[in-house]
């Protein structure tokens, strides 16, 4: 049955609810704006004046449909406005008891027929509907901030929703140029249940010191793509929130990744709650600002890279992509790059990819021919690892396992003249344990590159309680020199993007697990609800679900937390040869190229 929506009330006009007043106005809907506060109300009225000026000033609608859409606002103070009104939006604070209290005034207010959304990001839905008089009519419709800007609407059933009232909503959202994603009620839904647990992992590691905050955050935006990194992310959010959302996770999961990080109960209760207050994570120039300012945490540049040694020449063990990237970008920036393989025709063939890529970016204008000739020059192809005899500083490429590596080690150090640095690649694996199969673990440093390397900025330093300061040193210059963004973490499992990208991953998965929510609404709401450039399971099937097994297992070991176990679905899908890209088939098929 059609439900006609077109008169809207919306109950609370902070900037979400001014944000969904704005797209629904702007859409034709004659909106009612409630709020308590006149000076919320002005305010509101204000921003929407402002967002139509600029809308008329970049020529994206006429002045007369500017005087329509603001005569399709009107403010009140009372909830008696929206008697009139086909469905109800609250955004009011997330609180039970005030939500509760709004739901209730509105029971002796709307139609019978009216429906009722929240705009909830971490209450059950449920709940409030169980002490609603039409809990038939009552729905969770969470929009994302900014709202007019922003595709993603998550359409939240509960078990006593009608199934009209979701149809009416759903289409609604459709109407306003919105993505809606049905899901159940459960705390967080599908993208903040997943944001916020990653949020959350975020700050409990910057709380344990492994990792400064701007290494954190440059990590995850460097190394998966991310518009911010999650430690600026949860200031925009509001750190009182991220804790009150996460309490809520919490409370319904009993999972210790949902656990609220000590550090966020500090900060909220200190009043640093982000760039609202202006102070979070980080230091802003005042209240509700955007821009940073240096404070006491923020690193100084002149101590970041000195006393390195010097470092003329590289070598490159390995013949795979890793390789071949790696040596790639050390030839660009001028070393002279030793490239080492199991045989010469290994090394040959690793060469010649990086002479394809070469070529490309040749021809897309982004090299010269002669740039790439001089780089080529640059790069000795080599059948052994004798090869590498003289070179500066040695980085190992090889496969993703520890006896691999460490046998790797044992010979290049053997090989390698005295006070060279020997770096591993490794992505997982403890560095130490590579570095005591030498008989020089002091000048053993990891250096994660990421693939592809010569495109990927990031390179994961990662420092052993072995590693002398002048190796540590001289891999953070080395870095700088060919153009890489180098943050320093310690020797534990997954360094800081893996131990973060993994468990976020993971917890997808069990989403689908539990049938909660598609494979296809699951990416949809984590690319367009929280900026990832990539769905999670888009993301499993690129990096390989054999791979990621391998990864979750060396996370689960080594942090011992049962959120972090593999799920089930992970561990079936890769034993029945379903790795994802590369096999045809994982998460979803692929055709045979």
């Amino acid at each position: 049955m059609d439900i006609p929506l077109s008169t809207i009330a919306v109950v609370g006009l902070g900037t979400m609810g001014t944000g969904i007043a704005e797209v629904l106005a702007r859409a034709g809907h004659e909106v009612i704006g409630i709020d308590i506060s006149e000076a919320a109300a002005r305010q509101s009225v204000a921003s929407l004046e402002a967002a139509t000026a600029r809308a008329v000033r970049r020529e994206r609608i006429t002045e007369q449909e500017r005087s329509d859409v603001l005569a399709r606002f009107r403010t009140f103070g009372d909830l008696r406005a929206a008697a009139q009104a086909e469905l109800v939006i609250e955004v009011v604070p997330e609180s039970y008891e005030i939500k509760q209290q709004v739901f209730r005034e509105l029971d002796a207010v709307v139609s019978p027929t009216a429906i009722l959304a929240t705009g909830t990001n971490a209450l059950s839905v449920t709940r409030l509907a169980a002490e609603s008089l039409r809990p038939e009519r009552v729905l969770g419709l969470h929009f994302f901030n900014p709202a007019p800007a922003m595709k993603l609407v998550e359409v939240v059933s509960s078990v006593l929703t009608a199934p009209p009232a979701v149809e009416a909503v759903t289409e609604l959202a459709r109407s306003l140029g919105k993505e809606p994603v049905a899901v159940g009620d459960r705390p967080g839904f599908v993208a903040d249940g997943l944001l916020f647990g990653y949020l959350n992992q975020a700050a409990a590691m910057y709380e344990a010191n492994y990792a400064s905050r701007e290494d954190i955050d440059a990590a995850m935006k460097l190394g998966c793509g991310l518009p911010m990194g999650p430690l600026a992310l949860l200031d925009l959010i509001g750190i009182d929130t991220a804790r009150t959302v996460l309490e809520a996770m919490y409370s319904a999961s009993h999972d210790r990744l949902h656990a609220p990080a000590p550090v966020l109960g500090q900060l909220s209760e200190a009043g640093l709650t982000g760039r609202k207050s202006g102070r979070g994570f980080y230091t802003y120039t005042g209240p509700g600002s955007q821009t940073v300012v240096p404070d006491a945490l923020t690193p100084r540049e002149s101590a970041a890279t000195a006393g390195g040694r010097t470092v003329r020449s590289v070598g490159v063990a390995g013949s795979g992509t890793m390789a071949s990237g790696i040596a790639e970008v050390f030839a660009k920036a001028g070393y002279d790059v030793v490239l080492a393989a199991r045989g010469q025709e290994k090394a040959d063939t690793a060469k010649a990819r990086i002479g394809t890529s070469l070529e490309r970016s040749v021809s897309k204008r982004r090299l010269t021919a002669e740039a790439r000739d001089e780089t080529l020059a640059r790069i000795t192809a080599a059948g052994s690892l004798d090869a590498l005899a003289d070179v500066d500083l040695a980085v190992e490429a090889v496969a993703e396992e520890l006896t691999v590596k460490q046998q790797l080690f044992g010979t290049l150090d053997k090989v390698c003249k005295p006070g060279a640095v020997l770096a591993t690649t490794t992505s997982s694996l403890p560095v130490v344990a590579i570095a005591r199969a030498t008989s020089r673990p002091q000048e053993v440093v990891g250096m994660h590159f990421f693939n592809p390397a010569p495109a990927m900025k990031l390179v994961e330093v990662v420092r052993t309680v072995l590693t002398a300061d002048d190796v540590h040193a001289t891999a953070r210059e080395v870095c700088v020199k060919v153009r890489k963004h180098p943050v320093d973490c310690g020797d534990r499992a997954g360094f800081i993007v893996n131990a973060l990208l993994f468990p976020y991953l993971n917890n997808a998965i069990k989403m689908v697990e539990e049938h909660y929510a598609s494979l296809d609404d699951i990416d949809a709401a984590m690319k367009l609800g929280g900026g990832y450039p990539m769905g999670p399971f888009e993301l499993l099937d690129v990096v390989g679900l054999d791979v990621s097994l391998a990864i979750e297992k060396v996370l689960h070991n080594e942090f011992r937390d049962p959120g972090l176990a593999p799920a089930p679905l992970l561990e079936h899908l890769v034993a029945a040869g379903c790795l994802g890209r590369k096999t045809g088939r994982g998460f979803r098929e692929y055709a045979r190229r």
